[in-house]
């Protein structure tokens, strides 16, 4: 075709439009005071303008809603809503009309239509109208691409396509930090504390609806986001959750693994996989919007292939006494382990019974409950050390120390002891 061509007129028009609340109609209210010279003039002029707030004039804020002027912002995790018009403007009876729309991201094509069947005829001044939506999950440029195609009365097959570009924006920064915590008899079934700093960088406040962590199938959480006061748990945020442009807000959570899990030592070591973050806003007029996070993941924690930790120990024990303790030795490795156990003396703690004793075989993911009896010869703050494990079979050797504390006082007075 020639480029120099003049435009084809076609018989249809197409008009698309995006679907936006409405805002909240704004005064500049201008006073004064009775003794200057306008007098009540001013506030005369405001209680009849119809878009003032009748006894509260002098507020910014209206009665009244302002449509949109533009077309505004779109963010991450909104609904795209757009209003499109195929409207006959000839006069002429138009057949076979088919309206098309679809969404090209920088990943994907979508189709948006809601039905793809034609029309058989549009007459004259009448039109086609069709709302689309489309929840926006992906940032950057997007492509809005409406296509008509229709058929003359004399046959002619005619066909046209209007582009439509915008942008999708970010509307919250995310960050998360991991703590890999024990518990306070050190066991394997170790706690892990997700904290999420959320920022608002948007341009207009957010209602924070929900802010909740989806844990992986490992895991169950528990949320640390309220203060409990008598019989009813209070936010930490307050009764009103609000989130100011570039505020942020730090959420926190508390991950246990579940009873199946908890005993697998090796299962449990291995995994990283938390879970995902599911955040729900909404913005002016009640517009909702809702993000997740990709799968959440953290360090795995390093226990070794071997694992010391206690089951039982007292808080407060007599001096020169000996007291019982219980053990879990579990096995993180792949591969099975025959062990020893070896106990060592230190300054202030003393061993009963026999060292260097045979445990036996220990598999993969196993544990093994082992009591022991110990006694300590200082007062004070004692930490519980000198135990050794070999493993027979690769002649490797671990030592742990300071496994725990305990508290040692003297049974008599001051002056006794």
């Amino acid at each position: 075709m020639d480029v120099n061509q003049a435009k084809q007129e076609h018989l249809l028009a197409l008009k698309v439009m995006r679907l936006t609340k409405p805002t909240l109609f704004t005064n500049l209210p201008v006073t004064c005071e009775d003794r200057d010279l306008p007098g009540d003039l001013f506030g005369q002029l405001m209680r009849q303008d119809p878009s003032t707030i009748k006894g509260a004039e002098t507020l910014m804020l209206g009665e009244m809603l302002t449509l949109p002027q533009n077309f505004g912002n779109i963010f991450l995790g909104e609904t795209f809503s757009s209003y499109i018009s195929v409207h006959n403007d000839s006069s002429q009876v138009v057949k076979d009309i088919l309206v098309k729309a679809d969404l090209q991201t920088s990943s994907q094509r979508l189709n948006l239509s809601a039905s793809n069947s034609a029309v058989a005829e549009l007459k004259p001044e009448c039109c086609i109208d069709d709302v689309i939506h489309h929840e926006v999950k992906e940032i950057g440029t997007h492509i809005l691409v409406c296509a008509v195609s229709y058929t003359t009365q004399q046959g002619e097959k005619l066909y046209f396509r209007k582009f439509f570009k915008f942008q999708v924006l970010k509307p919250l920064d995310v960050k998360t930090k991991f703590y890999n915590a024990e518990s306070d008899l050190s066991s394997v079934t170790d706690e892990v504390f997700l904290e999420a700093q959320i920022q608002n960088i948007t341009t207009s406040p957010m209602f924070m609806e929900k802010v909740s962590l989806e844990p992986s199938m490992m895991y169950n959480v528990t949320e640390l986001n309220t203060v409990t006061q008598t019989d009813k748990g209070e936010s930490t945020f307050g009764k009103m959750s609000y989130l100011q442009p570039m505020d942020t807000r730090q959420y926190l959570y508390c991950l246990k693994p579940k009873p199946e899990y908890a005993e697998k030592a090796g299962i449990i070591k291995g995994v990283t996989v938390i879970g995902k973050l599911d955040i729900v806003w909404k913005t002016n007029l009640g517009e909702r919007g809702r993000l997740q996070t990709s799968q959440l993941q953290r360090m795995a924690p390093g226990y070794g292939d071997i694992r010391l930790s206690l089951d039982l120990i007292p808080d407060t024990v007599n001096l020169e006494e000996p007291f019982d303790i219980i053990c879990k030795i579990t096995n993180c490795s792949e591969r099975t382990m025959d062990l020893v156990l070896e106990m060592c003396n230190t300054s202030s703690i003393h061993w009963c019974g026999i060292s260097g004793r045979q445990l036996g075989k220990l598999s993969p993911g196993a544990f093994l409950s082992l009591p022991l009896t110990v006694l300590s010869s200082v007062q004070g703050l004692q930490s519980i050390s000198g135990l050794r494990l070999t493993d027979t079979f690769l002649k490797r050797t671990y030592e742990y120390d300071d496994i725990a504390q305990v508290c040692v006082v003297c049974p008599f007075t001051s002056n006794e002891c």
